[in-house]
């Protein structure tokens, strides 16, 4: 066993135990500062000299390392990772969120998957890197992150803004959501574990609504409520079906998957939804990258119980198909009629890659020799990552944080969920695909 991965799982515990919560609000958001001076410790510790800067505002902590690899004429490779999550709240859980518990094969907590379960996998392969003074093929950037839970406005967009030269000279990416595996059933009664390669985002948008209205008395008969208007918009909103898209990402994937499975998934079918749901909790993430969603996540109206107020927000998270946002925003004036105004909290584009290149072949073949059964293929995911940053830089990016996920595990669920958690043994599966991937990009 490896240094990396003789470590790996106690590192990632360790990562959990720092309370990282991102609320969206600088002054409520807490721990980066003290996760990233931890991390850069690790890092020193090596013979590393870590830079850790602050973006945005106090106390949001990220660290650089750069390790120096064999050709200084090829372009750098940049692993990033996140160091904030989401809130949890303990009463929920079967074990304390911030915990790092480790039992029953798995590490326990809030960000084990999303995503402090790559950050240790990259800690450990750098720590090891440096102490046995390895020279990679190229230059890495080792980058440990804030602020990506509410967007990264304070943390990857700031850095990219502010701070472009940390990622001088970087030409690819790999980071979160993606070289997990997925089990599924094949024509002659087996398994296949194919795993997926975030090669595509959709756009993240988040929008308030604001409807307006008279105020007066809770006891009169009134024909203009704002509460009423906002509500009927968001009704409307969140009960409607946004068409089907086919990009070609989602299309390559579904190949892929009618080929194994012998599942006819074709694009064109009207019950293609349906068809996905064969294939269990992953069926969540692949069916959201088929349409746009908006989906009302906040209401906020009145203040006291006998007065008609005069204003309604309302705040929608969605989430559009790369090349739809047009389309998309005509869709939702019609939907939220003349009397609602809308405006975006937060903005961020969409963002595709092509599945192939010599990181892809260095991907796929990391995976094959630690599971010789693999198949690598491409995936959208629905949500976003720090991706959206770095490709303003011209950065080609990819979600590779691999993962030899058990076949009954509902992964998807995971991922800002209750009892959040990953196996141990796809830890140590990852840090050594992760190793070998490095040693030969």
């Amino acid at each position: 066993m490896s240094r990396a991965v003789d470590e790996v799982v106690e590192l990632v515990a360790a990562l959990i135990r720092f309370d990282t919560s991102n609320t969206g609000e600088p002054e409520t958001t807490k721990g980066e500062r003290e996760c990233a001076q931890w991390v850069a410790q690790q890092l020193a510790d090596v013979g590393y000299q870590p830079e850790y800067v602050e973006s945005g505002g106090p106390g949001r902590g990220n660290v650089f390392v750069r390790l120096p690899g064999a050709d200084p004429s090829r372009g750098a490779l940049l692993l990033h990772g996140h160091l904030d999550v989401v809130p949890a709240e303990p009463a929920d859980w079967t074990v304390h969120p911030f915990a790092g518990a480790i039992q029953d094969g798995y590490v326990w907590g809030r960000g084990a998957v999303d995503m402090k379960d790559m950050v240790g996998m990259m800690l450990a392969v750098a720590r090891q890197f440096k102490a046995e003074g390895t020279v990679p093929p190229r230059e890495l950037v080792f980058a440990f992150l804030a602020d990506e839970e509410a967007g990264g406005a304070l943390g990857s967009h700031w850095l990219v803004q502010h701070r472009p030269d940390l990622f001088a000279g970087v030409t690819e990416a790999v980071g979160e959501v993606g070289g997990f595996s997925l089990t599924v059933p094949t024509r002659d009664g087996g398994e296949k574990r194919l795993y997926l390669i975030e090669t595509a985002e959709k756009g993240l948008a988040w929008m308030r609504l604001t409807a307006h209205g008279r105020a007066g008395h809770g006891s009169f008969v009134h024909d203009d409520n704002a509460v009423t208007r906002i509500a009927e918009a968001v009704a409307r909103l969140g009960a409607h079906t946004f068409p089907l898209v086919m990009t070609d990402t989602v299309a390559e994937f579904l190949r892929a998957l009618s080929q194994e499975t012998g599942i006819e998934l074709d694009p064109a079918a009207p019950d293609l939804a349906d068809q996905l749901g064969k294939l269990g909790g992953i069926a969540r993430i692949l069916g959201a990258t088929l349409r746009d969603t908006a989906n009302p996540t906040m209401l906020q109206a009145g203040y006291k119980a006998n007065v008609i107020p005069q204003t309604a927000t309302a705040v929608v998270d969605c989430r559009v198909i790369p090349g739809r946002q047009a389309a998309f925003e005509r869709e939702v004036d019609e939907l939220i009629g003349p009397a609602v105004t809308r405006e975006w909290v937060t903005k961020l584009d969409d963002y595709t890659t092509t599945f192939d290149g010599d990181l892809v072949d260095a991907m796929n073949a990391a995976l094959l020799f630690h599971d010789p059964a693999a198949r690598a293929v491409p995936y959208m995911l629905s949500g976003g990552t720090d991706a959206k940053a770095f490709a303003k830089l011209g950065i080609r990016c990819f979600g590779f944080a691999p993962l030899q996920l058990p076949p009954d595990l509902d992964f998807a669920a995971l991922f800002h969920g209750v009892d959040e958690r990953v196996p141990v043994a796809a830890l140590e599966f990852g840090t050594r695909v992760l190793e070998h991937f490095l040693l030969h990009s």
